[in-house]
């Protein structure tokens, strides 16, 4: 080598070693709005969380003790405990980008097949409880095959069987309702869930108990097993999930199962809260749980929520409820300001959703 070659040789290793060695990036700097959008979208039920906490400051600013008591707040536990366990249901159904409008005709029919099995045919209670949680599942398999086999449109099937499911339970019952002193001399285990136990004022009934347990376990599910990672990539894209080995029809089948299963099981808790069996109960359970999904932050288009946020959405419906009607406010503002929440609830998901477009 010539001593010029060695020269420029010597020149480019000096400027090379003096030049930055950083690895070129480009991501920008994202702005407050937009780390903020990204959290939110990361931890979905973030925004419900932070909506309860204010609404139970602000109430309990105004209100003081009348609500800001032990007595008060587990009261709100047991008003939800119903909407909670069948908004469980519904969260499953959303999560796969479907919808479930049976669930509150469901759960009725279910509790009657339960008390006439146990008062009318005279079979043992738990035997009764039984059969009542496969009407459930029978109910579930139904939509589930509709929707996964038949490729029939959920809203379409499920509006349809809320109506059959409905008619069944009027037929079947003949629109009677067991009472309380009747179930509760032949088939006390019936109301179970309606027996309480008492921490200083708190009142927890093992209905409220039932909730908390039910969605702690589906939470965990959903997060941290097979099936649930295939719930959430179903929702998203079912046909990328099916391309990636997912078997999305068994998937959708046994969401619905499971909901219809978790509907019977509301039944059960259905009956220990009222005492008695009424086919005329929980009419409108299946637009509030739909509600408490929404406000939730479960996505409508599937794929994306906590089923936790599912419950600090029932929750949220609860404090407004309980909040406005110690103030003596008539009953149609809880009705609007929760048709609001639920307009920006829809509203801030499809902001949130903007992160992943």
């Amino acid at each position: 080598m010539s001593t010029g070659e060695t020269s420029k040789s010597d020149d480019y290793e000096s400027v090379l070693a003096g030049s930055s060695r950083n690895v070129a990036s480009f991501e920008r700097k994202r702005s407050v709005l937009e780390n903020i959008q990204h959290t939110l979208h990361s931890n979905p039920s973030l925004v419900p969380l932070i909506v309860l906490a204010a609404s139970i400051l602000i109430f309990g600013l105004y209100l003081g003790s009348r609500f800001l008591s032990a007595f008060a707040l587990t009261l709100i536990l047991q008003q939800v405990a119903i909407v909670g366990i069948v908004g469980a249901a519904q969260s499953l159904v959303i999560l796969i980008a479907g919808i479930e409008l049976s669930v509150g005709a469901i759960m009725v029919l279910s509790s009657v097949v339960m008390g006439q099995m146990a008062m009318s045919v005279g079979l043992p209670a738990p035997v009764a409880i039984t059969i009542g949680l496969g009407v459930g599942a029978l109910c579930g398999a139904i939509n589930g095959f509709l929707v996964a086999w038949v490729k029939l449109p959920p809203f379409i099937v499920t509006l349809g069987t809320w109506q059959i499911f409905l008619a069944t339970n009027f037929l079947y019952s003949a629109n009677e309702t067991i009472r309380s002193q009747e179930i509760a001399q032949e088939a006390p285990l019936l109301q179970f869930f309606g027996e309480s136990i008492r921490i200083g004022g708190a009142v927890f009934t093992f209905g409220v108990i039932a909730m908390v347990l039910l969605v702690i376990g589906l939470a965990y599910l959903l997060n941290n097993t097979a099936w649930g990672r295939h719930v959430y990539a179903v929702g998203d894209d079912a046909e990328a999930a099916e391309l990636s080995g997912v078997q999305v029809k068994r998937t959708v089948l046994s969401v619905y199962i499971l909901a219809g299963v978790i509907c019977a099981f509301a039944g059960w808790v259905l009956i220990g809260r009222l005492g008695s069996v009424s086919p005329t109960s929980g009419q409108f359970t299946n637009i509030e749980s739909i509600t408490a999904v929404v406000i939730g932050g479960i996505s409508l288009f599937g794929g994306r929520g906590s089923i936790m946020g599912m419950l600090f959405g029932a929750l949220i419906v609860g404090v407004f409820n309980l909040g406005l009607r110690i103030i003596g406010t008539d009953p149609q503002w809880t009705y609007m300001l929760i048709g609001f929440l639920i307009i920006g609830a829809v509203a801030v998901d499809q902001w949130i959703r903007k992160v992943s477009a």
